[in-house]
Order: structure tokens, then sequence, then C-alpha cells
């Protein structure tokens, strides 16, 4: 039976009408009745219960107040009604916004770009996007400026900018690795060759600024061509006042940086990659400063781009510090740098011990590879060192003891005899500066006669780059061990030991150790040559010049040098890894009263 009620429907707020039902409509509780625009939004005044639309008080564009009555509805029994249609009506020729997006994000992934995508295979290379899916946990991946294109619309459609430039060339974001978070950015070499446009720029400034503010450690994959001319819709005359150089440069030492080349990196391209902290090459890769097109119109002839800076080049001279097979072993490299923040299980200290004993010649001047005495000193599998072609005399690694990150240098008595030479120097400071920023522990294993000597040695500059290792020791703010294993003489060893002996919160030497103010041959050929000369049988001489060099080798053995309190201890090399282990857990990590390192240096 039909109920005669009468209900007034009222305007929720301070409006104007857009629509309203004519009278005699049939409605059902959730029929929208009229809509009310204010402040660009609609609201709509929905019936209520069932019934009929009687009369209307209010037009179309009318202008209402809060309260007002705009339909008088007669109410009805739900069966005597058959529901109107609910809802909001739409709006004629309005898209579907989310079929939209759905199109757009289809238009970013490689499967839009399946041609492009089979060059990169061929190639041996990796997409932007598999290498970054390749290094996050699956789903953390958080993207910035995705829907963003190329700023070309003046010379190109905006659908084709859409579908053939995305992201501007740029993929990047925060995501976790092994749930540490992170900050990713990659170069989409399919997109203008990787080159770097005016939003792509933008990108990088928004990103630099979130990593800076959060404390992001930085991956950044860095293949592409450099700089791009060819964008047309802001007005550019040299393009100098960009501002994603000294903002990322300003990340030294502030955040972890980590840089992957591959195939072609370039100019603006390479500058980045040379700014990271760790420098990782892929096989095969070319960078350099400027590429093929830059060299020639300089009026330096005609290069192919393989030419211009291969991966052997940089690594004679130091540009690299990791070697990579490929992309996927660069992610597996960049994984292990990012995993140096945190301890691992403890291995096994027996058995690595017991090896020590036995893991230098026999005699004493027998040359011999620092890294076998390192493969045993940390734990299995874990050495990973730096710029293995450069600056031999010096090793310098990342590695693990008893699960704890370390930095490891170590002379090579390989090369030079393990006498530090300008190479080296400028390996080894660059190290510790590395070290320092990264918050890792430094152990340093001491085996060299000095600084490398001789004319042809000083043109090389050495008193600058000797003094580039005493001054990144002296700067440290991480505690430093100091382990002289064979040999500890002059001023290389001071500098192996930040300085000093005393700078290490413990120096200890092997039992087979021998120290001196300098080599002990020179040291007696120098301090007693007036002796020496006053003799003038040569076979005499020669009998009084033995027996002083055999009392300075007594003098300078490691346990004399101990009794007169020069280093903290000797001890048996097969306690090394104990004696390290539980001074580093005893010590802060950051030592106080230490400056703070202002950046990580380039070199």
């Amino acid at each position: 039976m039909a109920d005669a009620g009468v209900v007034h429907l009222r305007s929720p707020l301070v409006g104007t009408i857009v629509t309203v039902m004519a009278p005699g409509a049939s409605v059902s509780p959730d029929t929208v009745v009229a809509l009310v625009e204010s402040m660009k939004m609609e609201y709509p005044v929905l019936a209520g219960h069932h019934g009929i639309v009687g009369s209307v008080a209010v037009g179309i564009g009318d202008a209402v107040d809060a309260g007002t009555v705009l339909v008088e509805l007669h109410r009805a029994a739900a069966a005597a009604a058959p529901p109107a249609a609910a809802g909001t009506p739409s709006v004629a020729g309005e898209p579907d916004r989310l079929a939209e997006l759905k199109e757009r994000t289809r238009l970013l992934g490689d499967a839009a770009r399946l041609d492009a995508v089979a060059k990169r295979h061929g190639r041996g290379l990796r997409t932007a996007r598999e290498n970054v899916a390749d290094l996050i946990d699956p789903d953390s991946f958080i993207e910035y400026g995705r829907f963003t294109y190329a700023a070309q619309t003046r010379r190109r459609s905006l659908e084709d900018l859409i579908a053939k430039t995305p992201g501007d060339g740029l993929v990047c974001g925060t995501a976790t690795v092994a749930g540490t978070p992170v900050a990713v950015l990659s170069y989409d070499a399919m997109v203008l060759a990787g080159t770097q446009g005016q939003r792509n720029h933008q990108k990088k400034d928004r990103l630099f600024d979130l990593v800076m503010r959060q404390g992001l450690p930085v991956v950044f994959f860095t293949e592409g061509g450099g700089g791009r001319p060819g964008d047309t819709d802001n007005h550019v005359v040299t393009g100098l006042n960009t501002e994603a150089f000294h903002a990322f440069a300003s990340l030294s030492g502030a955040v972890r940086t980590i840089g992957i080349a591959a195939g072609r990196c370039f100019a603006g391209n390479a500058a980045l990659f040379g700014c990271c902290d760790v420098a990782v090459a892929v096989d095969g890769a070319t960078i350099g400063m400027g590429g093929p097109a830059m060299i020639e119109g300089g009026g330096l002839g005609v290069v192919e781009p393989e030419a211009v800076g291969p991966v052997a080049v940089h690594q004679q001279a130091g540009s690299v510090d990791l070697l990579a097979r490929d992309e996927a072993h660069a992610v597996e490299l960049t994984k292990l740098l990012l995993a140096l923040d945190t301890r691992q299980p403890a291995a096994d200290d027996h058995q690595r011990s017991e090896a020590l004993r036995h893991v230098l010649p026999t005699d004493r001047r027998r040359a011999y590879d620092v890294r076998g005495l390192l493969d045993v000193v940390v734990d299995p599998g874990s050495l990973l060192e730096l710029r293995p072609g450069f600056g031999g005399a010096i090793v310098t690694a990342f590695g693990r003891l008893a699960g704890r990150p370390v930095a490891v240098v170590a002379n090579n008595p390989g090369v030079n005899a393990g006498a530090i030479d300008a190479p080296a120097a400028d390996k080894a400071a660059r190290f510790l500066q590395l070290a320092d920023a990264w918050g890792l522990p430094v152990v340093s294993f001491v085996d060299t006669p000095g600084f490398m000597v001789g004319p042809e040695t000083e043109a090389t500059g050495l008193v600058r780059h000797a003094g580039r290792l005493f001054v990144a020791g002296a700067a440290l703010r991480v505690p430093m061990v100091a382990v002289v294993t064979r040999r500890g003489y002059g001023l290389g060893a001071q500098a192996m030991c930040g300085g000093s002996f005393t700078t290490p919160l413990l120096t200890v030497a092997w039992p087979q150790a021998e120290l001196g103010g300098m080599g002990l041959e020179g040291a007696v050929r120098l301090g007693f040559r007036a002796e020496l000369d006053a003799i003038a049988d040569p076979t005499e001489r020669a009998t009084a010049e033995g027996r002083m060099i055999a009392a300075a080798y007594e003098q300078g053995r490691a346990l004399n040098v101990a009794g007169h309190l020069e280093i903290d201890d000797v001890i048996d090399p097969d306690d090394t890894r104990r004696l390290v282990v539980a001074t580093l857990d005893r010590a802060p990590a950051r030592l106080p009263g230490v400056g703070r390192r202002r950046f990580v240096d380039p070199f």
C-alpha cells in the first residue's frame, strides 16, 4: 500500500543546480535526484526513499543556499516504484582515465619496444628496466617522473614522444636491496641513446635532493651519450646552469654512490660515473669525457666509439674500481658493496687462522703476492679487490673478518718489492677516504721497504702523492688496526699506519718482522760511513759492514722493537684474526675528536 508521506529534499550547501529530475519520475533510495555544484565540485542529492518526484522548486542554473528545498518527494512502498538507475549521471565525452593510465603505463615497459629490446640483447646488453629489476627487491620500486617525455614537442608530435621517449630516457626511483633502502637511476639507452635531456636532468635533481634528505645509498647505471642538443621546448643557450652535476657531486662523502658503466658512456654520463665512490665497468664498455662526435668536432680525428676509452685503458689508469663480466655480474658486485653496512654470521676462525703461520715464504728476501695472505686472513670468498690493475705495490680491498665488513690495505712485495710509488700512494689514499666515508674500519698489512726512491721516481711527483697518503691517514675517523707481517721500514711503513705506529688502535707484528727508520743496509752505510771509510782494507771493511748490518737486524727484530714500546705487541700469526676482530668490536664506529670528511676524492 502506498505511503502518503511527503519528503522535502534540500540542498546540502551553497551552490548552483546542475541537474534536477522532472516531476513524475520514479526513484529508489540511491537515485540522484539533483546535483549541486559548489567550488567546482558536484554534490549529489539522493532520494533516500522509494517514491515519485512531485513538485520541483528549482531549475538548472539556479543559485541555492544550504537547506533550500529542491524537490518534493512522495514516498511509496518499494514494490510500487521500480528502481531508477543509480549513481551520478556521467558527463558526455569524459575519457576513461584509468584506461588512459594503464595504456601510458604499458608504453613505459620493454614490451612496448620489442625491436629496440632485441637490438640491446643482440649486443649482449640489458635494458634499463631489466637492470633495475635485477638489482632491487621485487615490488619495492617507487618510480619518479615515469610519465615525462623528451622536451621536443616543437619538432615531434606528443603521441610520438610518449611512445618513443618514455621517462625522457631515465628510469629512477627508490627501492630496497636485500631490505636496505636505496636510490636507483638507470639511463635508458633505447631512448635517444641514453642522452641527458632537460626533463631527465630535472628528475635527477629531484632524486638527488631526496637522497640527501633521506641518506640513501645510490646505484647509478650511467650508460649513455652525454648531453642532448635536440630538446626544443625550453629556450637553452648553454645549459651550463644545469644543477645535476653539482647535486650529485655534493653527495660524495654523505652517502654511498656506486656507478655502473656498460656499453657506451660518454661526456655528461661519464662525468657522473666518475663522481661515484665505486666505479664498476662492464667488460666491453667504452668510457670517455667526450664521444666520437666531440672528438671529431674538436679536430682530433675520427674515432670509433669502442676505441674512445676501452675498459683495459681505464683499469691501467686507475679510473675503474671493479670489472664485471656483464651487467648481471655488475649487479652481483653492487649487491656485495651495498651489503658492506651489515654484519654476517661469523666464519670458522680456527681453520682460517691455522694457515697464517705458513702463508709467507721462509726466505725473508723472497717476493710474494700478498693476495694469497689476504685470501687466508679474510672470511672465505669475501675479498673484493678494487683497482687491481693500478698501483700494484698496494692492494686495496673490501672483505669480512668473522662476518664484520672491513677495508683492507696491504703492501704487495710482488710489485716494486712493496715500495710505495705514486700510483700506489694515490690508490691507498683514496681508498682510506672511501673506507672513512663508508664507515668501514681499516686493517693494514705492512710489508714495505718504504717509499720508492730515485730520480725517475721523483719525476712522478712522489712528494705530493706521498703527502696524500699521510693526509688521508690523519683524517681517518674509523678505527684502524695495523699488522707488520715482514718488513716495516721508514716513512712508507708509517704511512701505511695512518702516519705513525701509534695511530692505529692496535699495531702488532709477526715474529719474523723487521722494523727500522729506513732500510737497514742503507741505515748502516749512511750512519756509519765515517767508520767504514776509515777502514782501508776492502775485505776488512766489508766484514765490518756485515757485522753492523747483522746488529741492525737484531736491533730491528719485532720482539726488540716491542720491548722498546714502539709497537704494541708481537703475536703468533694464528692469533691475527682474533685480535683484530676483538679490537674492532671494542672500538666505536667513529673515533671521537676527528673532523668530518667532506668528500671522497674521485681519484
